[in-house]
């Protein structure tokens, strides 16, 4: 849980990036955790050592992320039988657990939603200023740029305003927005849908079991 950067992980564990630069060497050796290093392109040399950007970790499967946010730091009174602390643990910090789910989902269907010019390299970016559920390449070296609302309203205009902001920001050309919704979208943002945007929803994800 949190936001996975490597650093924010050492500072949580009390311990050095050494220690913990060998730690997630032999998590990502057992399978347990994967290392996924920023997308961010420095366009210079200065940029590039004065900027200091962590790789983030994840783990292989959402029930390993599960375990270890619900069930490990507990497990002593699950045992026994006592429930509430896991319950309340779990209702605290639900909306964070299913919104990476969702992200990841999101980032597997569209690898299957574009068929005619495949992605090859789909994942999250971030850098110091910017993060991005969304960032993928096709084939034919479209970049596209997303969003993903697992919420109860429906994703309104301002959120592909502020998905152009970011990507502006980290100087990224994006040719393709997408944005991914649970409750779907406002009329208005429905109205710009074309090939320079796709909007998906739950409906959608069907096609991962097809």
């Amino acid at each position: 849980m949190g936001d996975g950067r490597t650093h924010t992980a050492y500072k949580r564990a009390n311990t050095s990036p050494e220690v913990g630069d060998k730690a997630v060497e032999e998590l990502c050796d057992l399978g347990i955790i994967r290392l996924e290093k920023s997308k961010k392109v420095f366009t210079s040399w200065a940029e590039n050592d004065s900027t200091k950007i962590s790789n983030k970790l994840y783990f292989t499967s959402p029930f390993l992320r599960f375990w270890f946010a619900f069930i490990s730091p507990i497990f002593k009174g699950i045992k026994e039988g006592d429930y509430k602390e896991v319950r309340e643990r779990f209702l605290n910090r639900e909306s964070e657990f299913t919104n990476l789910t969702f992200e990841q989902l999101s980032q597997e269907l569209l690898k299957l939603l574009f068929e005619d010019d495949k992605i090859v390299e789909c994942s999250s970016y971030w850098d110091n200023e910017v993060e991005l559920e969304i960032y993928a390449k096709t084939k034919s070296g479209k970049i596209i740029a997303g969003t993903c609302k697992y919420t109860n309203a429906k994703v309104k205009k301002s959120e592909l305003t502020k998905l152009q902001e970011k990507c502006e920001k980290a100087k990224i050309k994006a040719d393709i927005f997408v944005i991914f919704s649970k409750r779907g979208f406002s009329s208005e943002l429905k109205s710009l849908k074309g090939e320079n945007l796709k909007l998906y929803t739950v409906k959608n994800f069907k096609k991962l079991v097809e």
